[in-house]
């Protein structure tokens, strides 16, 4: 299409004038505007084509995608692989169903709950320090921990903190986790292996060392406690965990030798308790009494005290978010499947409804069991299942046999298995890919190993959002030239050959534009005015800038303060006899500029489909204001022959296609000017 611009004065250009003295005509793409009927019932359609794709897919969805809805379980039954998963299921499925049989009464349930609704496929669930400590606080403020109030208080809220969970996931806020970045969830699991692992040390000193989710406690725990070291459980955990490190790198390394890592955690409770029942060493903590008999069936009471109960309930939700959801994404990632944000807060919160009802208080993902489900190889939600088998026959048959495995060996277990997230490689990857993330790796696990870990995880995400923040209240802004022999235009800094035009500055925004970056902006757009390199300038000479071109094609979106901004740009730029050209705006985008008048105010004219467009306009006008055109001479176009007329135009369409592929060199000033071209 061929549209002919005005090559005007430069008082008609103040004036904002597109009445042509003189022309040459420019082809470009004509931009389509958006109608004012379609632009207010944009809103209305979006909406409706989003409830029209919702229901299409749902109307698409077979039985089985159905079946995995609501019973997510079955997405990896489907595609369980028997003979390579089975083994190192059922071990990691034992090894931390050992480890939670002191803990049956309140984990049973839930642990079958979860197998069933959950998304990880290593997330080890049942009852967790930090809830514990948060529930015992709470509750202690309110009644007596001997009272039978309390525990009815206690199972309350595990039916508090479930629905409120379900609500959650049912309500698509699994979004909330996605501001819980890698870096975070790699700082945080560090901090917290080490936290884990020095509160398992009094298993291995033989004396009692503070409970706390802070480094600088537990260490002073264990130095002022040093007078009652006993070596009998030092020397055996050592050489427990010695074993497992050694079947781990076994394991790992010889693929022949692949079950001694399932099997380590397994072979260390057994050695150990058969130890313990030959030689009875009075100096090894034991496991001890565990109640018999399964939970048994009832509703949750005491509904009159649920109201003083709602803070601490969505504190400990918090809690699931923050710690159990990023464990469980970790552990997706260390296993290469993707995790459910929103199926894992139901699962979670279904887990600690149906718990409330057999007498469990809140559980939620643990840290070093998961770790521990982790480290024996499991591969599915089968492990879950087998530990709450075990746990259901211990609790039926077994008591007897479980009070003699040594603390010492769990212990080893678990700081075995905690040992493996100390995620240093991820430091030194950071450190020389991203020194922002680094930042946020330390800042994270430092937090968590000095504040604990709710705080630390708080902190890490807080951070995060204060990163997103300052990246989008500070875009990406890049001055556009260029390249030779082609129509397209790239960043200069990227492309140092890439030129720009006398009197044209070129900006693309790479981010939306709204009321944060706005300032940040305008105030780019102003040093660009001013700091123009005219080392790699191409044109005609002139003083000043006369148009600045905005690429909007990475502007998804705009809002009424950026709007209202664009207004007094313009205005601040025709007092300074500057014109702005908008180049490639998204549908949505143009219907908002289009809502708020400055389409109109700016002139459709000088809204453009290709940024190379707005050039050839642009620097037609700059051309006139520098020199001024010739006449054209008719009589010399009347004399030539038809002949001679054809092959004059056939010159100038291979002119242009040449120009327009970039195969062919022109004179750089007129380089952007397209040739003369009826269409």
């Amino acid at each position: 299409m061929e549209i002919t611009y005005a090559s005007p004065s430069s008082t008609d250009f103040a004036d904002g004038s597109s009445m042509p003295t003189s022309t040459r005509p420019v082809r470009i793409i004509p931009l389509q505007h958006p109608s004012t009927t379609s632009s207010s019932s944009s809103a209305s359609s979006s909406t409706w084509a989003a409830l029209s794709r919702w229901k299409s897919k749902v109307q698409s969805m077979t039985w089985v995608e159905w079946l995995e809805v609501f019973l997510p379980c079955t997405r990896w039954i489907r595609t369980y692989k028997w003979r390579e998963y089975l083994q190192v299921d059922l071990m990691a499925g034992i090894t931390v169903g050992v480890m939670l049989v002191p803990q049956a009464d309140s984990g049973f349930v839930p642990l079958f709950v979860y197998a069933i609704f959950g998304s990880s496929r290593q997330l080890a669930v049942g009852p967790v320090a930090l809830v514990s400590l948060l529930v015992s606080n709470v509750l202690s403020g309110i009644v007596d921990s001997s009272d039978e109030l309390y525990t009815e208080l206690a199972i309350l809220l595990a039916f508090m903190v479930g629905v409120m969970e379900c609500l959650l996931g049912l309500f698509r806020l699994g979004w909330i986790i996605r501001f819980i970045s890698h870096s975070v969830i790699s700082g945080f699991t560090t901090a917290s292996a080490i936290v884990i692992a020095l509160s398992q040390a009094k298993y291995f000193l033989g004396y009692n060392v503070a409970r706390s989710s802070k480094i600088v406690p537990l260490i002073k725990s264990i130095i002022s406690g040093a007078d009652g070291f006993s070596w009998p459980p030092f020397v055996m955990g050592s050489v427990i965990l010695a074993i497992l490190l050694i079947m781990k790198h076994l394991g790992k390394t010889r693929k022949y030798l692949r079950f001694l890592r399932a099997a380590g955690p397994l072979t260390a409770v057994l050695s150990g308790t058969i130890f313990v029942k030959i030689f009875n060493p009075s100096s090894i903590s034991l496991v001890g009494d565990i109640p018999q008999g399964l939970p048994s069936f009832s509703i949750p009471r005491a509904f009159g005290y649920a109201t003083s109960l709602i803070p601490t309930a969505l504190l400990i939700t918090g809690v699931a978010i923050l710690e159990s959801v990023g464990i469980a994404k970790a552990l997706a990632a260390k296993n290469g499947y993707e995790l459910d944000s929103n199926q894992e807060l139901f699962g979670l919160g279904v887990a600690n409804i149906f718990g409330s009802f057999f007498s469990a208080y809140p559980t939620t993902g643990s840290f070093s069991r998961s770790a521990v489900n982790h480290e024996s190889g499991a591969k599915s939600g089968l492990s879950g299942l087998v530990m709450g088998v075990l746990m259901g026959c211990a609790l039926l048959f077994m008591t007897p046999l479980f009070e003699y495995i040594p603390q010492c060996a769990l212990a080893a277990i678990v700081i075995s298995a905690v040992i493996g997230l100390v995620d240093y490689e991820e430091a030194i990857f950071l450190w020389g890919v991203d020194k922002k993330d680094f930042l946020l790796w330390t800042i994270t696990s430092t937090t968590t190993l000095f504040l604990g870990i709710e705080i630390g995880v708080l902190v890490g995400v807080g951070v995060s959002l204060a990163f997103v923040i300052h990246e989008s209240a500070n875009p990406h802004i890049a001055v556009l030239g260029r390249l030779p022999g082609t129509t397209v235009y790239r960043n200069t800094q990227q492309y140092p050959e890439a030129y720009t035009y006398n009197g044209i500055v070129i900006v693309r925004i790479d981010a939306p534009i709204y009321f944060a970056n706005i300032s940040y902006i305008k105030d780019r757009l102003r040093e660009y005015e001013v700091e123009v390199d005219r080392s790699t300038s191409r044109g005609p000479e002139v003083e000043r800038i006369y148009f600045v071109i905005i690429e909007m094609a990475p502007v998804t979106y705009i809002d009424s303060s950026a709007v209202q901004a664009l207004k007094d740009l313009h205005q601040e730029y025709k007092l300074r006899d500057i014109r702005i050209a908008i180049s490639n705006p998204n549908r949505e985008v143009l219907m908002t500029l289009s809502r708020a008048g400055v389409v109109d105010l700016i002139g459709k004219e000088w809204y453009f489909v290709r940024v190379h467009d707005a050039v050839q306009v642009c620097l037609q006008h700059v051309q006139s204001l520098k020199e001024t055109p010739k006449a054209a001479d008719p009589s010399s176009e009347e004399r030539l022959s038809p002949f001679q007329r054809l092959i004059k135009q056939r010159a100038e369409d291979s002119s242009v296609a040449e120009l327009e592929s970039g195969s062919k060199d022109i004179d750089p000033q007129l380089e952007p000017l397209l040739s003369r071209k009826s269409s």
